[in-house]
């Protein structure tokens, strides 16, 4: 039995028999989507760099001012991009071998912005398997957050509180992301079981030690507290601003799933849609439902791949949600509110 949250899928919607998907690869492979893009890579790779290191240069230079408020709101916005080429990395879009994607993963991720590589990839890998069910996508696990009126059902502790203004503090908990990521990398080091665990943390104390050395040589105690608060602040929202719009309000799951492959990834699944800004500042992410169908497919090609998904999804009739940015947050907060209701009005018992 199917059991789903909120929103039970239509009959267009269930799998029919033999492989849809297999239809739809054939189509992709042959407009030649999933072939590797080394020198596009490359240049990424490198313009980031340069910007990166350039960034810290120009903290350097400018020295013990407030004006280097503004050095730490750009350099959240280049921690974000950074932080999604880590994101390529572990899909093996950039390299084949799982082991060059996993190195080059702790310079982007533990080295660059103090994010746990392997926690992170672990984690997200399980969010890519069964997104939005509720006890199988990490992301979906009940927390300050619920994400269905269910969970909002065995709600406790300051849960019970936070989820009846949930719409309202998303953003700006948002703020404390950044911080999360960075604390649950650390987590993730001291505790046996992750995967080169000695590497991971080593690399992870010489991004404290060089950041945190850097900022408090240069600005003042109290510049420096305020330098850390404000980047990891805005790394945190944009962050959570390029996530949030692509699975937030879409249907969630429970129990076992009678959909294939290619309805539980598209149903689950939201299009921001947009021009070149919008692909650059979301890193290709806005094209969700084709990155979740094609994860190890380059970002480059997923604009590309779009169209083709998209009739697919027409011919079979599966509905395929795309929308603009900021209509995606409005989704997405609606949602939220929605849930938090039986928190708001909780009902007497009988």
């Amino acid at each position: 039995m199917t059991l789903m949250a909120e929103k039970a899928p239509p009959a267009a919607e269930r799998p029919r028999t033999g492989s849809d998907f297999a239809v739809l690869s054939r189509r992709i492979n042959e407009a030649g989507l999933m072939r590797r893009r080394p020198g596009y890579y490359a240049i990424r790779f490198t313009l980031m760099a340069a910007v990166f290191i350039g960034t810290w240069t120009a903290f350097v230079l400018i020295g013990n001012t407030w004006l280097q408020m503004f050095t730490a709101g750009f350099l959240a916005l280049v921690s974000a991009q950074v932080a999604m080429l880590g994101h390529d990395l572990a899909h093996r879009q950039v390299f084949r071998s799982r082991s060059t994607s996993e190195k080059v993963g702790w310079f982007t991720g533990n080295l660059a912005n103090g994010m746990g590589y392997g926690w992170w990839n672990d984690k997200h890998n399980r969010h890519h398997a069964n997104p939005n069910h509720e006890e199988l996508d990490p992301d979906v696990s009940p927390g300050l957050f619920v994400w269905s009126k269910r969970q909002a059902g065995f709600a406790k502790g300051i849960t019970t509180w936070f989820g009846k203004y949930q719409a309202q503090l998303f953003f700006p908990i948002l703020t404390l992301e950044g911080l999360n990521l960075n604390v649950s990398g650390i987590k993730s080091v001291l505790k046996p079981g992750l995967k080169h665990r000695g590497l991971e943390a080593l690399f992870l104390g010489l991004h404290w030690a060089a950041y945190l050395t850097v900022i408090f040589m240069v600005l003042s105690p109290g510049k420096a507290v305020v330098f850390i608060l404000v980047h990891k602040a805005v790394w945190g929202v944009y962050m959570g601003s390029v996530f949030a719009p692509n699975h937030k309000g879409m249907p969630t799951f429970v129990g076992d799933t009678e959909l294939d492959f290619l309805r539980k990834q598209v149903l689950t699944s939201r299009n921001v849609k947009g021009g070149w800004l919008t692909n650059f500042a979301l890193g290709g992410l806005n094209y969700q439902i084709e990155h979740h169908l094609f994860p190890g497919m380059p970002s480059v090609h997923l604009a590309k791949a779009q169209p083709i998904v998209e009739e697919f999804c027409k011919e079979k009739g599966i509905p395929y949600h795309a929308t603009g940015l900021i209509q995606s947050w409005r989704e997405a907060l609606t949602e939220l509110h929605a849930h938090g209701e039986p928190l708001r009005n909780p009902q007497p018992a009988k």
